[in-house]
């Protein structure tokens, strides 16, 4: 009676799926464990890679933040330099020190030819707050139009005193 007895249906499709001793299931199991093994170490070896590229993407960021950070920070200082330098009281002292004076009224030209407004002269040496400043010619420094030299500049005796248009 040591006999197996004999399966029908079902259970005959199950005992072919799970051999039993003696046949070459063993065989058949190496190459299963190996690509398993394989899969998972090739899946493992992806994820580092992975990681170590996003840590790298990390500290790229990083770093890009603390540059805009420094440039931002460099911007608003220009910005306030900029600032302080157009205030009208930084302009007023600037030209001061250039020796420039308050314009009197302005008068304006029309597209005809026509003054507008009646216009009155500088404050002059008279200004209470600007120092008279006398140069000589060799301090004075003219500015020449590129591919010209000085000397091709004509230069007139006299200078006209009232404004001329259409020269």
């Amino acid at each position: 009676m040591s006999r197996k007895p004999e399966l029908r249906g079902r259970a005959a499709r199950l005992a072919r799926l799970f051999p039993g001793p003696g046949t070459r299931g063993q065989a058949a199991r190496t190459p299963f464990v190996l690509l398993v093994v394989l899969l998972l170490g090739g899946g493992l070896i992806g994820l580092l890679v992975l990681n170590s590229a996003l840590s790298e993407g990390s500290f790229k960021l990083d770093d890009l933040q603390k540059d805009t950070k420094n440039l931002t920070d460099e911007e608003q200082a220009l910005q306030r330099d900029i600032d302080s330098y157009s205030a009208p009281e930084a302009l007023q002292r600037r030209a001061r020190e250039l020796g420039m004076i308050p314009g009197g009224d302005p008068a304006f030209l029309s597209p005809d030819g026509t003054v507008k407004g009646v216009p009155s002269t500088a404050a002059g040496a008279g200004y209470a707050g600007a120092p008279f400043v006398l140069r000589s010619p060799e301090a004075v420094v003219f500015t020449t139009v590129p591919g010209t030299s000085p000397a091709e500049i004509p230069v007139s005796e006299t200078t006209p005193t009232t404004p001329t248009i259409g020269r």
